[in-house]
């Protein structure tokens, strides 16, 4: 077995672990949302993702309130239950947390995250971010796909593993006639 794969079998029984939740989560709990972070946590994770020790990557660690879906705001009658606030449903916590990783770092593309830890109240994920000025990543083969002008911004239009995801592209054939280009297409071509 590789290196990678150590750590991966490393990382699976840590993750049962109290230790992780008293020493590592404690820590994150008191530090910010968004937090650049020197390397990657899961480091085999990281690289299979396609992160790289060179300039120009960079590791943001993001912390979001878990919870369940809030009802939407009822407009009719004044009682107080139905004043709840609205949760984002149609987006999971981990295109949630690209999108506040991107919105901190604004030079910055959202190339792939990964989950990192969960608790009762918060979950934390680390999102790679590259930078496609870097004249190390125009260099780079296999980044530089980056620097095209349709990659930008590429996270807040559902471009990135995780909104392809929740968007729903991963399903093909029967079943997914109405998820391609999009919803929201579809339905405007359906009038």
């Amino acid at each position: 077995m590789s290196l990678y794969n150590y750590m991966k079998e490393s990382w699976r029984n840590i993750g049962d672990n109290k230790i992780l939740r008293q020493s590592r989560l404690i820590q994150w709990r008191r530090e910010p949302v968004v937090l650049k972070v020197e390397n990657p946590t899961r480091l085999d994770r990281a690289r299979s993702l396609g992160y790289r020790a060179k300039k120009g990557f960079l590791i943001a660690r993001v912390r979001l309130s878990r919870g369940g879906r809030k009802r939407e705001k009822i407009r009719k009658g004044r009682r107080s239950k139905h004043f709840g606030r609205r949760k984002i449903v149609g987006k999971s916590y981990q295109w949630i947390a690209e999108e506040r990783a991107n919105k901190n770092f604004i030079n910055l593309e959202v190339l792939n995250s990964y989950l990192l830890a969960k608790d009762g109240k918060n979950i934390w994920f680390e999102v790679i971010l590259v930078d496609p000025e870097r004249p190390e990543i125009k260099a780079d083969h296999r980044i530089n796909w980056i620097n095209n002008p349709a990659n930008r911004g590429r996270v807040f239009r559902g471009l990135t593993s995780a909104g392809r995801k929740s968007r729903g592209l991963l399903n093909k054939g029967i079943g997914a006639e109405k998820i391609r280009p999009s919803l929201a297409s579809n339905q405007r071509r359906a009038k």
